[in-house]
């Protein structure tokens, strides 16, 4: 089943005191920003963060599966913590900074018409 906007409204204003948050649309689901850092995957209606040693022990429980069938693993994040407003900020937070930076892509060059 593919991810309502109304899930991805919800959890936007769920982060928003973490930062400029965003969520993009690829392939019937989404991939989560902060500060234009990919940070995670909300596929099936199920919020997914790329897992990092520093968010590990923020976790309610350290369920690890990939968000699609064989996708990498990714800390799943239980719906019924989603609500946990603070600690759900700080664990997207702390994932982010331990990301590395989105290496920017070149500039595409345009072929000229003849």
């Amino acid at each position: 089943m593919a991810t309502r906007q109304s899930t991805i409204d919800h959890l936007l204003d769920l982060l928003a005191a973490a930062g400029p948050v965003s969520a993009r649309k690829m392939f019937g689901e989404y991939c989560l920003y902060l500060a234009g850092k990919p940070v995670g995957l909300v596929c099936d209606e199920q919020l997914f963060l790329k897992p990092t040693e520093a968010a590990r022990p923020l976790l309610k429980s350290a369920d690890e599966r990939p968000p699609y069938p064989g996708g990498k693993p990714y800390f799943h994040i239980d719906p019924d913590h989603w609500d946990e407003r603070d600690w759900l900020v700080e664990l997207v937070r702390t994932t982010a900074l331990a990301l590395p930076e989105p290496v920017a892509k070149p500039p595409t060059k345009r072929l000229r018409g003849g």
